[in-house]
């Protein structure tokens, strides 16, 4: 029954991080005149002082001054950090400059590359259906790169960067909050984005406070737009696995794709519905062959005590 529960919150979570994902398209296009660059800085910078403050409120800043002299932790952290960074960067530009549906479709390659990853530096053994749906997909995007006359780079870099990211985190475990590594993350990266925000400010100028009270409201919201989905995803990654995290993650970019097809009107030529058609192809592959697998699983588990007891082969071991 804990294990129950404790399946019902991650996917809770994972829903909750998704579903705000979703709405983030719309977000970047409300802050123009602001560019990637100058989002991603702030997104970074306000970022941690939301953390900071979550600490202060729950009162965790000792567990978390214990992570600093963790070398695993902070190598960890650094990496994820610069890996959110670059899919902070890549999104943002592919939002604010109609590239929204492609980079939907690489949320939809993200499930294949976490099972990529599995395989890789898990050593996990795919089975046939998983095979299959990952041929699936490498055709999907072998068609896409004809469409676009050159590989779809804003969907693969979001694909890999993001997947990569949740298999950090997922390395981290349990003992780093949610809060605590996004705090460490977003710290590793402050310096970076403060030089940024200079460098945008003698290119031409910073557009917080000078376009307007209500953009400069949204602008401020970046922390807490930016924070809270991945605090939920960090918890939701350290109760589910990968595999499970990549099949809730499909309602984002749903969600992101009809935003640019029905509301930005972004082209969909015939080449790209089939590529789209392909991957959803794959991830449906994908989605039968893990229900079918769990089920069998069930039934051989719930199957096992009466074979053990009509034909017990050795002491019943204690608990």
């Amino acid at each position: 029954m804990p294990e129950n529960r404790l399946s019902s919150s991650g996917l809770a979570l994972a829903i909750g991080a998704y579903g705000l994902w979703g709405f983030l398209p719309a977000y970047f296009l409300l802050l123009a005149p602001s560019g990637p660059i100058e989002i991603v800085a702030w997104r970074i910078t306000l970022s941690l002082v939301f953390c900071l403050l979550l600490l202060a409120a729950t009162r965790a800043f000792a567990p978390f001054a214990a992570l600093l002299r963790d070398r695993r932790i902070m190598g960890l952290s650094l990496l994820a950090g610069i890996l959110i960074a670059i899919n902070w960067i890549v999104y943002v530009y592919g939002s604010t400059s109609g590239f929204v549906v492609e980079a939907a479709l690489g949320y939809f390659i993200n499930p294949i590359v976490s099972i990529g990853l599995g395989v890789i530096f898990l050593r996990e053994r795919l089975r046939p259906g998983q095979w299959a749906a990952v041929g699936i997909s490498v055709i999907a995007v072998l068609v896409l790169a004809i469409g676009y006359g050159q590989p779809p780079w804003i969907a693969l870099t979001l694909a890999f960067s993001f997947g990569f990211y949740g298999f950090i985190k997922n390395r981290m475990g349990g003992r780093v909050s949610a809060v605590a590594g996004l705090t460490l993350e977003t710290a590793w990266l402050v310096p970076v984005a403060i030089v940024a925000l200079v460098a945008v400010e003698l290119g031409g100028g910073i557009t917080m406070g000078r376009a307007g009270l209500g953009h400069a409201a949204l602008l401020a919201l970046a922390g807490v737009v930016t924070a809270v989905p991945l605090l939920l995803f960090a918890a939701a990654s350290r109760r589910l696995p990968l595999s499970v995290m990549g099949f809730i993650q499909y309602l984002a970019p749903l969600m992101q794709l009809a935003f640019g097809v029905l509301v930005l009107l972004e082209p969909m030529p015939l080449e790209r519905w089939i590529g789209f058609a392909l991957v959803w192809v794959a991830l449906v592959v994908l989605t039968v062959e893990a229900v079918v697998h769990r089920r069998r699983a069930g039934r051989e588990r719930r199957a096992q005590p009466a074979e053990s007891a009509a034909e017990p082969t050795g002491p019943i071991p204690t608990v």
